[in-house]
């Protein structure tokens, strides 16, 4: 059995009406025989995942580990400076290792209702996971863009809250079958 661990801010953690974190979820149904760990935790940023990835994910010793950061470190009244940004993610994917590590880039938001943050800046926070992932040869899913590309996206980012940046189930569906083609691509 496949172990996952999901680690990131509250787009990973985000329960949406379900009983557990929606992604856990929509990803224990897609990926059989895998065992899906949420280590989200609303509100972190880059420099609070290097505090708590030895507790949250390392310990468990998973097969993978999708990095879903950006959102926070990218937000005006938090912002986490883009060069910090990339370093962290430089010894988050060191101390996870490259081979099990899947970076994630933060989906964009809908700035008519999202006003700490803007999709100018969190390109360039996608721009530097990208690079990130491919300095470490670890894997990549661009969300970002995928997103971005869709001609309704904002649909996708209507959840419970509706404030342009945390989804719902289209959008948790969305994220789930990007992480499930990437697993079973490299496993």
């Amino acid at each position: 059995m496949l172990r996952l661990v999901c680690f990131g801010d509250s787009i990973t953690a985000r329960h949406e009406g379900f009983t557990e974190p929606m992604l856990t979820a929509k990803l224990t149904a897609l990926l059989k025989n895998t065992e899906v760990i949420n280590a989200g935790v609303a509100g972190d940023n880059t420099n609070d995942a290097l505090k708590r990835i030895e507790n949250d994910v390392i310990q468990y010793n998973p097969d993978f580990v999708t990095v879903l950061f950006g959102a926070n470190d990218a937000a005006f009244h938090k912002m986490i400076d883009i060069e910090t940004y990339r370093s962290n993610l430089y010894q988050i994917t060191q101390l996870l290792k490259p081979e099990r590590t899947i970076i994630i880039s933060s989906s964009p938001v809908d700035e008519k209702v999202q006003f700490t943050r803007t999709n100018e800046i969190l390109s360039e926070y996608a721009a530097a996971a990208e690079q990130v992932a491919k300095d470490t040869g670890s894997y990549f899913i661009d969300f970002f863009s995928y997103m971005l590309s869709l001609e309704d996206y904002p649909e996708y980012l209507k959840g419970l809250m509706n404030d342009g940046l945390h989804f719902g189930e289209a959008g948790y569906h969305l994220l789930a079958g990007l992480i499930q083609d990437k697993i079973n691509e490299i496993s």
